[in-house]
């Protein structure tokens, strides 16, 4: 089993496809890794060689913020919309969505389970 990042990549699926269980990179940008290093896309992991996936290793380390770096990128990204307070930051603060979403109906999953609220007594 191969590990890239900090993450065991599955060996049985093709390198394309593989390289996807990292955070941070996707279809695209796995394809370019694969151009980069010269491997053709529809190689299975288990068939790579060690100084293959040594190659592999170095490009993503150069070129992409992957995993643990990004996440806290994008945490600190946040926290800086917050401290400022801006809009979009004050509504992460309230845990309500960010991007012009409607709240009157739907944003469950941001908002959470609905809170029944007690009837008026007459």
């Amino acid at each position: 089993m191969a590990r890239i990042s900090g993450v065991n990549i599955p060996t049985g699926k093709r390198v394309v496809i593989a390289l996807t269980y990292i955070h941070g990179i996707g279809p695209a940008i796995s394809k370019q890794i694969c151009d980069t290093v010269g491997i053709k896309p529809e190689t299975r992991v288990n068939q790579l060689s060690d100084s293959e996936v040594i190659k592999i290793r170095e490009t993503i380390d150069s070129d992409c913020m992957v995993e643990g770096d990004l996440r806290r990128d994008t945490a600190v990204n946040i926290k800086r919309l917050m401290d400022l307070g801006s809009y979009r930051g004050l509504r992460h603060r309230k845990k309500l969505p960010v991007r012009g979403q409607r709240t009157s109906t739907n944003a469950r999953t941001r908002k959470g389970k609905a809170v029944a609220i007690a009837g008026k007594k007459k």
